[in-house]
Formats: structure tokens, C-alpha cells, sequence
């Protein structure tokens, strides 16, 4: 593992449960926290029995949980009124940002369930939501069976490799976001040809 990775696992090792639900609130707030690496490290240490399985998975839940009240949160008070402020200086019209609450009522909430999965997207999802006025009930249930699965996931990853978790440590926070790159460049190739598609084309010669 790199500093950055042993650091939180010396975090970790050291402070327990309240290491990891620190970690997890702040990572998933938004600072540069390997959270993977953090979840797959606490399944690693239940394997090796310094951790209980069930305190583990309700601190992980509460605490990535938390991290993503807090982001939705700052998106509702702070994120909407930068919006209305500085909105309209760069396109963002009150018609826009309405779109925007209707995008994320029809569709954009299953962000909230999967970007848990994408690094770099989950930092922002919920910041998103509040700041387009996402009703707090819609957001809760979308958001926090999210945050189950993926705790869940990664826990059980590192639980389940044992003495191999150590060997993708390193490489997993790397894979995650190389993938979430293949994944978003593909959206981005999808709403591009969808565009071209959907444009008028010229009177015929």
C-alpha cells in the first residue's frame, strides 16, 4: 500500500470503530479519502477478529451515511443559493434549475442508489440533490439502501479475501476509477449521439 492507504489503515487499527465512521463521514463528504480501500481494510480486520461484523457494518452505514446528509445538506442551503445567485451569470436560468428538480425526481435519484459505486460521482450526487431541491424523504430513500449496498460490498470483499485483501489494497481504489472513466466516457458518447440524432437536419439539396 501507498502512504496515503497505510495512513488510514494506521487511522483505522488504531482508533477502531471510531476511525472508521470519521473516515467514511469525511471521505464521503467529499475529501480525498480512499473509502474503498477503508471499507475492504475494516471486512480485512473482522476476518482477523479485531473487528466485530455487525458494529462494523452499522458504523460504516451510519458514518457514509452521515458524509452524504452532510453533502445533501450543503447542496440544500449553500449549493441552492449560489445557484440562484450566481446561476443566471452562466446559463443557469430559474427554468433550468426546475428542469434540474424534475431530472432528479424522474431519473437522477438512482444516482444517489449507484454512484455510491463511482468514485468521484457519489462526492457529488448528493450535493446535486440538495442543491436542486430534491425532497429530503425522495432523497432518504433512494440514498441510504445505496449506502447498504456498497458498504456491504466492500466489507464483505475484504472479509471474504482475508490475507489476500492486502494484495489489491493498492490497485482497488485505481480499478474503481478507471472503470468509473470507461463509465462515464460511455455517457457521455450516448448523450452525444443522441444529440446528433435528435439535431434538425438541412433541406435537402
Amino acid at each position: 500500500m501507498d502512504g496515503l492507504h497505510l495512513h488510514f489503515a494506521d487511522w483505522i487499527t488504531r482508533y477502531g470503530y471510531a476511525g472508521l465512521f470519521a473516515s467514511l463521514v469525511l471521505g464521503i463528504a467529499g475529501l480525498p479519502i480512499p473509502d474503498e480501500t477503508i471499507l475492504t481494510f475494516a471486512g480485512y480486520l473482522v476476518y482477523k477478529g479485531q473487528l466485530h461484523m455487525l458494529p462494523t457494518l452499522a458504523v460504516a452505514v451510519a458514518g457514509s451515511g452521515s458524509g452524504m446528509t452532510l453533502s445533501y445538506g450543503l447542496g440544500r442551503t449553500l449549493g441552492y443559493r449560489l445557484l440562484h445567485r450566481y446561476g443566471p451569470a452562466v446559463g443557469l436560468t430559474e427554468d433550468k434549475l426546475a428542469r434540474t428538480h424534475d431530472w432528479f425526481e424522474r431519473i437522477g435519484k438512482w444516482t444517489l442508489t449507484v454512484g455510491y459505486f463511482i468514485p468521484g460521482v457519489r462526492h457529488l450526487t448528493a450535493f446535486s440533490a440538495g442543491a436542486s431541491e430534491l425532497e429530503l424523504p425522495v432523497f432518504a430513500l433512494f440514498a441510504y439502501p445505496g449506502c447498504l449496498v456498497w458498504v456491504a460490498t466492500f466489507l464483505s470483499l475484504g472479509y471474504c479475501l482475508g490475507e489476500g485483501a492486502t494484495a489489491v489494497w493498492g490497485r482497488l481504489h485505481w480499478w474503481l476509477t478507471a472503470g468509473a472513466g470507461v463509465v462515464v466516457a460511455a455517457l457521455v458518447l450516448v448523450v452525444l449521439a443522441r444529440s446528433l440524432r435528435t439535431q434538425p437536419r438541412g433541406p435537402a439539396g
